[in-house]
């Protein structure tokens, strides 16, 4: 890949950048970012699982068949789609949290016209637009929390920071097993307009210092630096200790452009993070998304019960989230993914053998398969903004979460072809387990390994 040539000067700046960053001791502000930026991800766990919970009071309300449900759900992931796409290629030359803010309010606003509409097309419209925020605003949330985040531990940081997307899950299935039978499910689509309440905290936060030394801009990027610098030593009292010189790095402050992520060292990892991306996502939004709707129409279970049986498969899936945050500095990234895609397919595998034909049978099966792949698709966040160098961090993580949202796209239509079709769960869930098995191979075939290593030296 050609390189732009830089003066001595602006390299030994961005170095500098990325060492004083490096040396920085986990604080109480490192917290407080992830917090703050983490709430965006809490309110795209919460919103994935809303729509689930409410077909059930949705499909006679609209005399919705398997086909159509299929769409209402999958309209949403077209806007995701759209919106990672457009949001990495915005983050990389308007800034991180220019985008975040942009795509949070944009998804607040399309939440109420959700929540006030009786018309089925203006409900998908609000839908799409609505996907295109939570598309945007996710994967460069991710970028902004790596590129902040030292190398030492930085998989249980980010992820620890991750951990809000399951909890958002798990609240989503609490909160709706709640409100949807007793109030309705327009209160629940209301209350996606409460990421409002976040814009001003992230108005106060730092742009990415890293992303502002990338495009060139070092007078800003050491203000950002010093403000940060400056938090954690007079507000938390900490001494920080003198930068230590990285590894000689190649500095490009070339804007990144989409083909890059399929040239050179790119490529490899940009085919086999889309790979994961989808199989993870459309084994986890396919049986997620189906699951209430399936408990109530297959096994005649009340929407009450079927509420209630979809939050045991939240809580697993925050169980295994929790774990592969503290298991992926010790075994990888590359062991941690690998095996829980295999572990997931097992699972599932067993499910499809031994016949899909009671409601407890699903739920307990579907939600040891939720531990693992809920693992994944938290792994692959840290995992992803690792890949790419800073100026083309949020493309790749974008591509990363586009192939994902195909996912969420594929998957609840494939279930829905399936079961309109006069297909059996059986084969439902032993597609989904086939899917997870390839997601295994491809990661552990022809992933690298990152941890560690600083952002730098991945990148080259």
């Amino acid at each position: 890949m050609l390189m732009t040539t830089v003066s001595p000067a602006m390299a030994a700046t961005a170095e500098m950048i990325s060492a004083r960053l490096e040396r920085l001791p986990m604080s109480r502000w490192h917290i407080k970012a992830r917090v703050i930026v983490g709430a965006v991800t809490f309110f795209d766990g919460f919103d994935q699982l809303m729509i689930a919970y409410s077909l059930p009071v949705l499909t006679p309300k609209w005399n919705l068949t398997p086909s159509s449900i299929a769409w209402v759900i999958a309209i949403g992931g077209i806007g995701m789609l759209v919106g990672a796409l457009a949001g990495g290629w915005f983050a990389d030359r308007v800034g991180r949290l220019n985008v975040i803010i942009a795509s949070l309010a944009l998804y607040a606003v399309m939440s109420l016209g959700m929540a006030f509409t009786d018309s089925l097309m203006l409900f998908l419209v609000f839908r799409f637009v609505q996907g295109i925020g939570l598309g945007a605003e996710v994967p460069v949330a991710a970028s902004y929390i790596g590129e902040i985040t030292k190398a030492h531990k930085r998989g249980r940081f980010v992820l620890l920071y991750e951990v809000i997307f399951p909890v958002g899950l798990v609240m989503s299935a609490v909160v709706s097993a709640w409100v949807v039978p007793n109030f309705g499910y327009k209160i629940l689509f209301a209350l996606g307009a409460l990421p409002i309440l976040l814009l001003p905290l992230l108005w106060k936060l730092p742009e990415s210092p890293r992303w502002l030394a990338s495009r060139g801009r070092f007078e800003d990027a050491n203000k950002a630096m010093t403000q940060i610098e400056r938090e954690i030593t007079d507000r938390y009292g900490k001494t920080l200790p003198t930068p230590q010189p990285l590894p000689a790095v190649a500095v490009d402050v070339r804007r990144g452009r989409f083909i890059e992520a399929f040239q050179g060292v790119y490529l490899r990892r940009t085919l086999m993070l889309a790979a994961i991306w989808g199989c993870a996502y459309f084994v986890n939004y396919g049986i997620a998304s189906w699951l209430p709707s399936l408990y109530h129409s297959a096994f005649d279970v009340s929407v009450d019960t079927a509420l209630h049986y979809s939050i045991v498969t939240s809580v697993a899936g925050l169980l295994g989230c929790v774990l592969v945050a503290f298991l992926i500095d010790n075994l990888g990234r590359r062991i941690c993914i690998t095996a829980s895609m295999v572990l997931c397919s097992s699972l599932l595998f067993l499910l499809a053998a031994t016949g899909a034909d009671t409601a407890t049978k699903v739920l307990f099966w579907s939600a040891g398969s939720a531990l693992f792949v809920f693992a994944v698709n938290m792994a692959l966040y840290v995992y992803t903004a690792e890949l790419y160098p800073t100026r083309m961090r949020a493309i790749g993580c974008a591509i990363g979460g586009a192939s994902g949202r195909l996912g969420i796209i594929v998957g609840p239509l494939v279930v829905g072809a399936i079961l309109g079709g006069g297909g059996s769960l059986t084969m439902v869930f032993g597609m989904f387990a086939a899917v997870a098995l390839i997601g295994a191979l491809v990661v552990g075939f022809f992933a690298v390994e990152t941890r560690e290593k600083t952002l730098e030296e991945i990148s080259q």
